[in-house]
């Protein structure tokens, strides 16, 4: 990952004669530069993306809803059904319990889907293809289903991380073994997403690259992008789903503390 204050740099004529850079699409340059007590906080191609993304589902509900009726319209029904599916996620993965939590989970797995969706425009930007933003996402969820643990098992909660049935020889080590995998959850959820988004976006612009070098032999590169483009979508909603459904496994073990 690059950051240029000055813009991103050309992305024709990359290393090695390659005439597509296909690591510039990640650039991060800054579209406003601030400073607040002397620290630089500049706004960025990805916090323009965010930002963008956060409108669309704002926009997109307000859209859906705005002239709702008992027959629904189009995008009537593709918001409702976006709601279903997000509220039998949470049912199915956490319980009625967990429906105090729809909100967030709706939230979350929206404003993801719509980030991973937009990167699959031509010459726009994917927010997700940086670990740096999935870390957040992930360690955000991470302390707040802690933090839900401890309100509702208190101490208590400190159970999860002793397995049931385990010889009293082997539970120092287990426990050890438990902590670590509950600590290095951020860390998984995140890579999963950003090595995803990362990948299938590479690939896509290498085989641009590889187009443009064969010329008029181009035409099988370009056949097999588009293809790989529309795996590529698949893979932008399974991603934001899988997010999703984590999320909802981690806090189920929160709430209910089942190992």
């Amino acid at each position: 990952m690059t950051f240029s204050k000055g813009g991103a740099v050309g992305a024709i004529g990359g290393a090695g004669g390659f005439p597509v850079d296909p690591m510039h699409q990640f650039d991060l340059y800054a579209l406003l530069p601030l400073s607040v007590a002397g620290v630089e906080i500049p706004f960025t191609n990805s916090a323009l993306f965010m930002l963008l993304a956060s409108s669309l589902v704002g926009l997109f509900g307000m859209a859906a809803f705005r002239r709702a009726s008992i027959v629904p319209t189009r995008l009537q029904s593709l918001a409702e059904i976006a709601y279903d599916f997000v509220a039998d996620m949470v049912r199915q993965n956490v319980g009625e319990d967990g429906m105090r939590y729809f909100p967030f989970i709706f939230t979350l797995f929206t404003f993801i889907l719509f980030c991973n969706m937009l990167g699959m425009i031509p010459y726009s930007f994917t927010v997700t293809s940086h670990i740096i933003i999935t870390f957040a996402l992930a360690a955000f969820v991470f302390l707040g289903v802690t933090l839900i643990g401890f309100a509702r098992h208190g101490l208590g909660f400190l159970r999860f991380f002793v397995p049931r049935g385990v010889p009293l020889l082997l539970l120092p080590l287990l426990v050890v073994i438990e902590l670590i995998s509950y600590l290095t959850r951020p860390i998984s959820l995140s890579v999963r997403l950003f090595a995803n988004m990362l990948a299938g976006h590479t690939m896509l612009k290498v085989f641009a690259g590889f187009g443009i070098m064969m010329g008029v032999w181009g035409i099988f590169p370009l056949l097999f992008m588009t293809l790989f483009t529309g795996l590529e979508i698949l893979i932008a909603f399974l991603q934001a789903y899988v997010f999703a459904v984590l999320t909802c496994i981690y806090l189920n073990d929160a709430l209910h503390m089942e190992h």
